[in-house]
């Protein structure tokens, strides 16, 4: 039953602790779009969203003002277009994008996702097509978000992909130089990236999915780091047990604001995503969760620990407050977007290949990282693969969102704005070559655990 101590303990979280749900993000099928001509094509998916979604923010909106729930974004996810636009004759899907960034506009949501490929087991021509259009597709639009999946447990690791993927990022970089490489920023590469993800920039809408679903991204690192508050001293059952706890009331939240825009929309509800996403805000810190815990800094001895053990209980805790949980779920460590991680990259507590220990028990990956802008494409490209190993041997989702940030040093930052936020340059420590690996190409082939049939 609702009391009136869960409303006012709901309000202090939301007025007090930074608790938003990050985003409502609307799946759309673009399968019945497909046409060989490629204006058609173009016209259909821009019908077909700005029809599917031409309510998405004003729901939001409501939903927000009625219940005093902080919204942050409303974003849309779509058909991998690699698969959409397959049947397009033609070598560009530069205008492809292009009509998901102004159909985007039209509703006005603040991302759109999909222009996506998954080639972790091979390429098909739509695949090839879309890779080679990365670049200029985000460098002249400016809220499409791109994702390239190359690897799965199920399958093992396109290397082909990872030495391509390792030049994408550099070219992105160098048409979006005068941005300070944003296109970077819209860009991600996964290994076993899930088809029901609401957070950028990383959603797209798997063929597996409903013609359109309504998913929730929730949020709160500032709630848990006020829970453990009270715990000083505390064991780690308890800490546990209290993580759980509020994963639970966070998730809650998430569940009423899903099940609301799913009943105002009309589109079923998909999952909620419980992770923990922090803000540049001070406050509404991963890191300083962790460093509630008893890490002096984030980066310090201990910090992998205290991840998996925050990882695990919000994941625990989540599940028991909805039945459809799904997506990334647990917990993202984005350096800029993360005022803690931000202080522990700057005194030298955080260096990327932590970070990179820290990715076998988070949610997701190394996450808007900045680094030097002459980093070459070839160790871009080794971090790629070293990530998609991670994901690959321990069957769990991770990522890669660099940026080699043209004309950065370490000892510079780089300032995005918004949810994005600032980076310092975080140096690459080993300057050792893996060119000659990455050369190689093939395939990674798929470990024993794949064989689960």
């Amino acid at each position: 039953m609702l009391t009136i101590d869960n409303i006012l303990e709901t309000n202090r979280m939301v007025t007090d602790h930074n608790l938003d749900v990050r985003t409502i993000t609307m799946g759309i099928s673009l399968r019945d779009c497909a046409h060989p001509n490629i204006t058609q094509f173009c016209q259909n998916v821009y019908d077909k969203i700005t029809t599917s979604a031409e309510f998405l923010v004003k729901t939001g909106e409501d939903i927000e003002a009625q219940y005093g729930i902080p919204i942050i974004h409303k974003r849309i996810s779509v058909t991998p277009i690699a698969i959409a636009a397959e049947a397009c004759k033609t070598d560009s899907f530069v205008p492809v994008a292009e009509t998901l960034d102004r159909a985007a506009k039209e509703v006005g949501v603040n991302f759109i996702g999909g222009f996506s490929a998954l080639v972790d087991k091979g390429f098909t021509h739509g695949d090839r097509v879309l890779i080679n259009s990365i670049p200029q597709a985000m460098a002249t639009t400016d809220v499409v978000c791109s994702s390239v999946n190359l690897g799965s447990t199920k399958a093992g690791i396109n290397m082909d992909c990872v030495r391509e993927m390792g030049e994408v990022i550099k070219r992105t970089a160098e048409l979006t130089r005068d941005r300070d490489a944003i296109g970077c920023a819209k860009l991600v590469v996964f290994a076993n990236a899930p088809s029901d993800n609401p957070f950028m920039a990383g959603a797209f809408h798997g063929v597996n999915e409903a013609e359109k679903v309504v998913s929730v991204g929730v949020s709160g690192p500032g709630v848990v780091k006020h829970a453990l508050e009270e715990l000083k001293g505390a064991d780690f059952t308890e800490v546990a047990e209290t993580i759980k706890k509020t994963a639970f009331k966070i998730t809650r939240v998430g569940q009423l604001v899903a099940r609301e825009a799913s009943k105002r929309l009309g589109v079923p509800f998909g999952i909620i995503d419980l992770s923990l996403a922090p803000t540049p805000a001070v406050g509404d810190s991963v890191a300083n969760v962790l460093e509630e815990m008893g890490i002096e800094r984030c980066g310090a001895p201990g910090t992998t620990a205290a991840l998996a053990l925050l990882n695990d209980a919000v994941k625990k805790g989540g599940l028991m407050a909805s039945s459809h949980v799904g997506g990334l779920s647990g917990a993202f460590i984005p350096v800029s977007e993360d005022q803690g991680m931000i202080e522990a990259v700057e005194c030298g507590s955080l260096s990327i290949e932590k970070l990179e220990a820290m990715t076998c028990v988070c949610s997701v990956g190394l996450d808007m990282i900045a680094i030097e802008g002459d980093t070459s494409a070839a160790t871009i490209s080794g971090i790629i693969a070293d990530e998609a190993a991670i994901g690959m041997i321990n069957n769990k989702t991770t990522a890669v969102r660099v940026i080699p940030v043209p004309g950065k040093k370490v000892g510079d930052s780089v300032e995005f704005g918004g949810l994005l936020g600032r980076c310092p340059i975080v140096p690459i420590r080993n300057q050792w070559s893996s060119e000659a690996f990455i050369a190689r190409g093939g395939r990674i082939p798929a470990p024993v655990r794949s064989l689960t049939n």
